[in-house]
């Protein structure tokens, strides 16, 4: 008896835990779940929360059994019987960056839950321009605990990506077409 009263308030204080987390900062879950799967443009407020989930699981503020992003969704399988699909904005792309100095893995579409990069809660300087030289990011942003700097990018451009760390560089040029990938784990600083 005293087992199913322990196993009952664990579930209670879970159901109130997954309650509060759901309704907590400014997420609206009905626009998500309007977003997920549907083939109508992302609203502005779906992609805000789309993009706080790819956050929080970059940032391993939430785990799932796996977490992948590709040019047009975000794919969340948490080990039950349906993976959740969400649209990402038609206007911006995700594009996540490891920069390294010894380390690095082959990837072309990121795992949020899956990769790891070598270079963990550093701080980089990132400067991005257009294929016409206008300045498109320039600031100095901390990696996620797996490595990698997250980046939302205009859609459908040529960019040129420089990333520096302690005196060190790397520099690329990326597209963001719908087929292109979405991890980039070849930017060696030297």
């Amino acid at each position: 008896m005293r087992k199913q009263i322990v196993a009952g308030t664990c579930a209670v204080v879970a159901a109130i835990g997954i309650f509060i987390y759901a309704g907590s900062g400014e997420r609206n879950t009905a626009d998500v779940e309007e977003a997920q799967g549907s083939s109508q443009p992302v609203s502005q407020a779906a992609a805000q929360d789309i993009k706080q989930l790819v956050s929080d699981y970059s940032s391993r503020a939430l785990t799932s059994q796996s977490a992948s992003i590709t040019s047009t969704q975000l794919i969340v399988d948490s080990g039950g019987p349906n993976e959740v699909t969400y649209d990402l904005p038609e206007n911006e792309f995700f594009l996540s960056v490891a920069p390294y100095v010894q380390k690095t893995h082959p990837c072309a579409t990121h795992s949020l839950t899956g990769c790891q990069g070598e270079m963990a809660g550093q701080d980089f300087d990132v400067y991005i321009e257009d294929a016409e030289g206008k300045e498109v990011m320039k600031q100095t942003v901390k990696s996620q605990p797996n490595g990698f700097i997250d980046l939302w990018l205009p859609r459908d451009q040529k960019l040129q990506i420089t990333v520096t760390h302690d005196g060190k560089q790397a520099k690329t040029e990326v597209s963001t077409f719908e087929s292109d990938d979405t991890c980039l784990t070849t930017m060696q600083l030297s």
